[in-house]
């Protein structure tokens, strides 16, 4: 009995170490490849696909994982950039240039985690919309489609919230300090600059826009937004 209990922990020791192997080659692989599979991750990570199954169900499960362990050192990166610190228009750009480079790192993993194009789908949707309508039924499809969209804007308001949380203190800060503009509420910033780095992250990886210039842009932009002086 006690060599069974003594066991337990180790075996539960093994499995997270054999956990953290799959999602440590699985954030690796996958910033490689977005499009990587279950079966490719398994062989970056030395085991089977039984293995990967035994810890993530499912591809999506993985994946979503990657991004929580993106998102945790995201906000390791935002504390370590000591945004409490000093004047709030310098504490604004280290937020930016933390959250730029985190982007730059992290690009392909969450473009794994985007849902998958249906090139088609959507004029073919729209056809059968239309005709459910003019016969007056009720699209149970419809339904499930609004429900997984507020699945992934929950998941995406989750994701960003650690962030924006900090974001907003230091909105707060640079407005009693008389740095940022008081016209704009602090919700109305936040919000501004993540559409703002959403943007030049889009233009960066379309190649619209070099990385460098998307950066510039982006921090000029946001500057601009608070009303604060540019960077020199």
């Amino acid at each position: 009995m006690v060599a069974s209990e003594e066991r337990r922990p180790r075996r539960r020791a093994d499995a997270e170490r054999s956990r953290t192997q799959v999602l440590d080659a699985a954030a690796r692989l996958l910033r490689r490849q977005p499009d990587a599979g279950m079966a490719a991750i398994a062989q970056a990570a030395g085991v089977t696909r039984q293995t990967v199954y035994a810890h993530f169900s499912s591809r999506e499960g993985l994946v979503r994982a990657a991004v929580d362990r993106m998102t945790a050192e995201s906000v390791t990166a935002l504390e370590a950039a000591m945004l409490d610190e000093g004047s709030a228009t310098a504490a604004l750009l280290r937020f930016l240039d933390a959250s730029w480079r985190s982007f730059e790192e992290n690009a392909p993993l969450l473009q794994a985690a985007a849902p998958p194009p249906q090139p088609g789908d959507r004029d073919e949707r729209d056809r059968e919309e239309d005709r459910d309508r003019e016969e007056g039924r009720d699209r149970e499809e419809d339904r499930g489609r609004e429900k997984d969209r507020g699945r992934e804007e929950g998941r995406d308001r989750a994701l960003h919230e650690p962030v924006t949380e900090r974001l907003a203190r230091l909105v707060e800060r640079g407005q009693q300090a008389g740095e940022f503009t008081p016209d704009l509420p602090t919700h109305w910033l936040v919000a501004s600059t993540v559409a703002l780095g959403h943007a030049a992250g889009d233009e960066a990886t379309s190649g619209r826009m070099t990385h460098a210039d998307a950066e510039a842009a982006f921090r000029l932009s946001v500057l601009r937004l608070f009303g604060a002086p540019p960077a020199s």
